[in-house]
Parts: structure tokens; C-alpha cells; sequence
């Protein structure tokens, strides 16, 4: 093989990938962060109290949230977090 036939296959296999990526990234069910869910070291992201994942010290500690299924926040004894609006 050449330079240029390397180049040409690893561009398509990149475009392959890419659109693979995408599709699935188009499937995935729609989440929605609930607080009050999370097991102790099982949360999603940072709180008042510590910086990120997996640093929550109780279990369904009302500010720990994690992502849910859509509409499943309130069936597993959660509350939805709402999202923050950004500023423009």
C-alpha cells in the first residue's frame, strides 16, 4: 500500500466511525437528573458538599442526584432537578 491508499482508507474508516457514533449518540433513551436516588458513592456529580461522581456519603442523600430514565424520578421516590437556565 501507498501513502495516499492509507490515507483515503483511514479517512473512510474515520467517516465510519463518526456516523456510528452519531447514530448511536441519536438512540440513546432521553435522562433526566433525580435527586434523592443515588446510593452512598454512586452519584452522578458534584453537590455543595464535595466536587464530582462518587463522592456522596449517604444513600438518597436529598441533594445527590444521578441521571434516570426519563419520567422514572418520581416511580424510584426521587425529585427531577430542574435544569438551570444559561446565561446569555
Amino acid at each position: 500500500m501507498n501513502l495516499k491508499t492509507i490515507a483515503i482508507a483511514s479517512a473512510v474508516g474515520s467517516l465510519l466511525a463518526l456516523g456510528s457514533a452519531a447514530a448511536s449518540a441519536a438512540d440513546a433513551p432521553a435522562k433526566e437528573k433525580c435527586a434523592g436516588v443515588a446510593a452512598a458513592g454512586a452519584n452522578d456529580c458534584a453537590t455543595a458538599k464535595h466536587s464530582c461522581a462518587g463522592q456522596s456519603k449517604v444513600d438518597k442523600g436529598a441533594d445527590e442526584w444521578k441521571y434516570v430514565p426519563k419520567g422514572e424520578c418520581e416511580k424510584m421516590g426521587g425529585k427531577p432537578v430542574a435544569a438551570k437556565e444559561k446565561a446569555m
